[in-house]
C-alpha cells in the first residue's frame, strides 16, 4: 500500500463520517497485510485512532499494542498512544508507566510532542512541559516540528505561571 492510497482511503471513509466502518477497513487491510510503502505498524496505529474516534477506547488500545509487536516504521512511538487511551480508560497508573518506559527511549519529537499533549489532555503540567523542553532540545533549528514544540512549550509555561526563558525566546526568532 502507498501513502497515496492509504490517503485516499482515509478520505472516502472521513467523508461519510463513520470512524468504526473505517477502523474495520484498516483492521482487514492490516490482517494481510506483508508489505508496502506504508507499515503493518502504521495501518495499526491509524485503525486505533479510528477506533478511538468511534468510541471503542478497549479496540484502539489492542491496536496500539498490535503496532507496538509488529514494530514496522511510525512517526509516532505508538505506546503515547498506548497512554493516552490508558489515561481515557481511567488506567492512569499504567499510563504513566507507559509514558515511563517511553522516556527511557529512545523516542522522536514528534512522540515527545504527543506525550506532552497527552499530558496537558490529563491535568499534569509539568511533566508535560519537561516533554516539550526536551522534544524542543532533540529538534533540529529552523523546523516545523520545534516550532509546534516551543508554541506547545510556550503554552504550558503560561499554564504553570512560569517566567520567560531563553526557550520561549525562540518563538521571537521564528515569526
Amino acid at each position: 500500500m502507498t501513502h497515496e492510497q492509504l490517503d485516499r482511503l482515509l478520505e472516502q471513509a472521513l467523508l461519510l463520517d463513520d470512524h468504526g466502518a473505517l477502523a474495520s477497513q484498516l483492521d482487514a487491510l492490516a490482517q494481510g497485510y506483508e508489505s508496502g510503502e506504508v507499515s503493518r505498524a502504521a495501518i495499526l496505529v491509524l485503525a486505533a485512532e479510528e477506533w478511538r474516534q468511534a468510541g471503542q477506547p478497549v479496540n484502539a488500545l489492542e491496536r496500539f499494542r498490535s503496532a507496538v509487536d509488529d514494530g514496522g516504521d511510525v512517526l509516532i512511538d505508538p505506546r503515547s498512544g498506548i497512554a493516552d487511551t490508558l489515561f481515557e480508560l481511567e488506567r492512569s497508573e499504567e499510563a504513566r508507566d507507559v509514558i515511563a518506559d517511553i522516556k527511557a527511549g529512545p523516542w522522536n519529537p514528534a512522540t515527545a510532542l504527543t506525550v506532552a499533549e497527552t499530558l496537558v489532555a490529563y491535568g499534569d503540567l509539568q511533566e508535560a512541559h519537561e516533554w516539550a523542553t526536551e522534544g524542543v532540545r532533540a529538534c533540529a533549528s529552523g523546523t516545523t516540528m520545534r516550532e509546534v514544540l516551543l508554541r506547545t512549550r510556550y503554552r504550558i509555561r503560561v499554564d504553570l505561571g512560569l517566567p520567560e526563558d531563553d526557550l520561549d525566546a525562540l518563538l521571537d526568532v521564528t515569526r
